[in-house]
């Protein structure tokens, strides 16, 4: 498992990120145990969460089943670089708080810190992301929030999640004029078919040195073989095949592309992210220790310009702002 920085900080991470929104869910808390067991016998050290992840309103039901894992030692919490997110609501737990809802307070990221750090059973956040802009709320009061979380040794590096290229910028800025180091990552939506960050936000990205972290590297399924799995007798939702009978063609050219190449659709989407510029690690979100093991090859599969070309070509990216749609 090859290893690089996150950004430009000295944070070195694994070349793909295990991501934990399955567990519990649909996930369980064994089977759970068992993957992230496995992700470190493959090298893999980068671990995401969020609050919010267990769909159970307040509960951080899925840090709490990392918490658990942690405790079970063997220097489990002390090999994971641990990410984890702030910004949803989580008011039921403590009865209606409006500054519990979704926001980006100094008063929510303080105590959200606070209840990440009890529900994992852990002293420091490796990586604190705001899961969504807030844009009530300004950046000198986020900032100042981070400042005091890094102050007091609870977290220690800032990224972002959903941020627009100017979100980004914004943030910056203002980080600078604190002479603050402010962002190190950006999460975002991006895979071979929603090309959309490339147009400001990848630029931005690479303009100010943030890793990218990809979520959804695969949109959603779309590149994991949907065709081939369907003539396999395989039934999906009726909001899923919508999506496959309107991007039908484009699936045919791309997994008769894959079976050239004598690779599976699902290895190669993942390959391409991590043959694009400012990719540090797609987030991989496995429901079974078999789902993330295959998740392996892509980081054996060398892309030559031929096949990359051919990958634009079938799945075209929108270009870089403003020479995309402007003379």
């Amino acid at each position: 498992m090859n290893h690089l920085h996150l950004g430009r900080s000295g944070l070195q991470v694994s070349r793909l990120c295990l991501g934990t929104m399955n567990f519990g869910p649909y996930t369980t808390e064994k089977e759970s145990f068992a993957i992230m067991d496995r992700a470190l016998e493959l090298g893999i050290n980068f671990f995401d969460t969020a609050d919010v992840y267990g769909w159970k309103s307040g509960e951080g039901v899925t840090e709490h089943i990392l918490g658990r894992w942690f405790k079970q030692g063997d220097a489990r919490r002390e090999r994971v670089v641990l990410a984890t997110k702030i910004f949803g609501a989580m008011e039921p737990r403590a009865g209606f708080d409006p500054n519990l809802g979704k926001g980006l307070s100094a008063r929510k990221i303080i105590r959200g810190c606070e209840e990440s750090l009890r529900r994992m059973q852990t002293d420091c956040i490796d990586l604190y992301q705001m899961h969504h802009v807030d844009r009530n709320c300004s950046f000198d009061e986020i900032w100042q929030a981070m400042e005091t979380l890094i102050a007091q040794g609870k977290i220690l590096y800032a990224g972002s999640s959903n941020f627009a290229g100017w979100d980004i910028a914004t943030a910056q800025q203002t980080a600078a004029h604190r002479h603050f180091i402010g962002l190190i990552s950006e999460q975002s939506v991006y895979s071979l078919e929603n090309r959309m960050i490339e147009l400001e936000v990848v630029p931005a990205l690479c303009h100010y040195g943030l890793g990218l972290i990809p979520w959804s590297p695969l949109s959603g399924g779309l590149l994991a073989g949907v065709l081939k799995k369907q003539k396999k007798g395989r039934r999906s939702k009726p909001e899923f095949e919508k999506r496959v009978n309107a991007k039908r063609k484009k699936l045919e050219a791309y997994e008769s592309f894959c079976a050239k190449l004598g690779e599976d659709p699902a290895h190669i989407g993942l390959a391409w992210l991590l043959h694009q510029p400012g990719v540090t690690a797609p987030i991989i979100g496995p429901r079974t220790v078999e789902h993330l093991t295959g998740s392996r090859r892509a980081l054996e599969i060398k892309l030559d310009a031929e096949a990359l070309t051919t990958l634009d070509k079938i799945w075209p990216g929108p270009g870089q702002a403003p020479q995309a749609y402007s003379w």
